[in-house]
């Protein structure tokens, strides 16, 4: 959420824990829910829309469409080079 630009979640749930392997390290990236996990073809994904909210497209890898509906790909590298310019700055 935070990395995302949203508002801390007010449910009251614990968020849950992803790990990551990228570049040799290990991340964990805190989420709210997991829907379903579907493995989708790379030709079926598309360049993110222009009208996609700002602060998604930033951390977008692109889009896949799936019944209606846009599914936007987390690019991981961008989330986690975030967080290193900030830890750069700091």
């Amino acid at each position: 959420r935070a990395r995302l630009g949203l508002p801390r979640a007010e449910d009251g749930k614990v968020p849950m824990a992803v790990g990551v392997d990228l570049r040799g390290e290990s991340y964990g990236l805190l989420i709210d829910q997991i829907g379903e996990v579907l493995r989708l073809p790379e030709d079926g994904k598309e360049e993110n829309p222009v009208n996609l909210d700002p602060r998604m497209a930033k951390l977008a890898g692109g889009v896949h469409r799936l019944d209606g509906q846009l599914m936007v790909v987390l690019d991981v590298d961008r989330v986690l080079e975030l967080e290193t310019k900030v830890q750069m700055a700091a």
